[in-house]
């Protein structure tokens, strides 16, 4: 039988307009998230002058094992020099009449959340004793990166730092040994399968937009996770650091072989003991991170332990401490996250530093007498 009502020409079947609906959607879908991605990456350039990631920066030097800043390399607001180390360029033998500081650290020495080299802590600490010296001839090695603890310290003191002869040595790390050992403890007893940190899924890596959504989720789920004390670890902090300790005083006592003033800076944090459950939530975010089985009372009492033994390293050893972690005000303004600074915390913890130095006898000692008479 004759079908009397054909369909007409033009006229979208059912099925057909479902079909566009849902191709539109996810146009629309893909065009938001491309908008999202664009909106993170310009961003992260107005803020760090670069999209690029932490990783961009470094190589692994296969002579001594070790990550080491990529040489000449300049992206966006962090300038690498031709020895590797993140600073302006200085000659490999020092200059007569030159008083060369080092600065032993992690990513809190390098700085990469700041406006660039200028505002890094150990560049505003050479500006101060330039300004309080102006007779004497001061330049700097930042051999801050990322990740490093006191083994990799100790490796780049003795390979990469002291061919420079420093005559005055900061350090100033801890962050890395704590987290590791805490790792540790919680792979002894299951609550993670292994120290290594659990890796980002394979679209962090080229996605800004998916590695802030998945890091942020890890941290929500950690700080859920300690709330309600599920698969949390529990550990006396008077347990902890031993590792850090001796770290530490082989740090110190290689330095000093090699500079005539070795300094330990105790560490800095957000987190603090006189905060708000909210503000301790937000201060600990970027360390539950990275130890997502701590609670907030275990980051703070294990922060306290490793400043103590900071104390009792330099008291051992005769390094010049210097004090006042807990200056620097617990803020937004002063820090990034749990550990890291902003321009104005970057220029707090120089006022920090410069203050201990120059109030230093041994400091003085080492300046030409009539740069300290003025």
């Amino acid at each position: 039988m004759p079908d009397h009502n054909p369909p007409r020409s033009g006229v979208m079947s059912a099925r057909s307009k479902l079909r566009a609906m849902i191709l539109i959607t996810i146009a629309l879908i893909l065009l938001l998230l491309l908008a999202a991605e664009a909106a993170i990456r310009v961003r992260q350039t107005l803020k760090y002058g670069s999209a690029a990631t932490v990783e961009n920066y470094y190589t692994v030097d296969p002579k001594f094992n070790l990550r080491v800043p990529i040489a000449n390399l300049s992206i966006g607001r962090i300038s690498i020099n031709s020895l590797g180390f993140r600073g302006p360029e200085i000659a490999v033998s020092k200059p007569p009449g030159t008083l060369r500081l080092a600065f032993l650290g992690a990513s809190t020495t390098w700085c990469a959340e700041v406006s660039g080299n200028d505002f890094v802590w150990p560049h505003l600490v050479t500006v101060s004793l330039r300004r309080t010296f102006p007779s004497v001839r001061f330049d700097y090695v930042n051999g801050g990166v990322p990740g490093y603890t006191m083994e990799s310290l100790l490796k780049s003191m003795q390979h990469r730092v002291a061919p420079l002869k420093p005559d005055v040595i900061v350090i100033y790390e801890m962050s890395n040994n704590f987290s590791g050992e805490l790792r540790e403890l919680a792979a002894k007893r299951g609550i993670i399968r292994d120290t290594k940190m659990r890796e980002l899924t394979w679209p962090s890596r080229y996605s800004l937009l998916w590695n802030l959504v998945e890091k942020n989720l890890r941290i929500m789920a950690a700080q859920h996770a300690a709330e309600t004390k599920r698969g949390s670890l529990e550990v006396d902090p008077g347990t902890l650091g031993e590792g850090y300790r001796h770290g530490l005083t082989q740090l110190v006592l290689a330095a000093q072989q090699n500079a005539r003033l070795v300094a330990i800076a105790t560490f800095s944090t957000q987190l603090r003991r006189d905060q708000t459950p909210e503000q301790q939530a937000r201060a600990s975010s970027s360390a539950m991170f990275y130890i997502p089985f701590a609670t907030t009372r275990l980051l703070i009492e294990g922060y306290e332990r490793y400043n103590q033994i900071a104390r009792e390293v330099a008291s051992e050893t005769g390094a010049l401490l210097i004090e006042g972690e807990n200056e620097i005000p617990a803020d937004p303004t002063h820090f990034t996250d749990t550990v890291h600074f902003t321009d104005v915390g970057s220029n707090a913890m120089a006022e920090r530093i410069s203050r201990a130095l120059v109030s230093s006898p041994r400091l003085r000692n080492l300046l030409p007498e009539e740069s300290v008479r003025q």
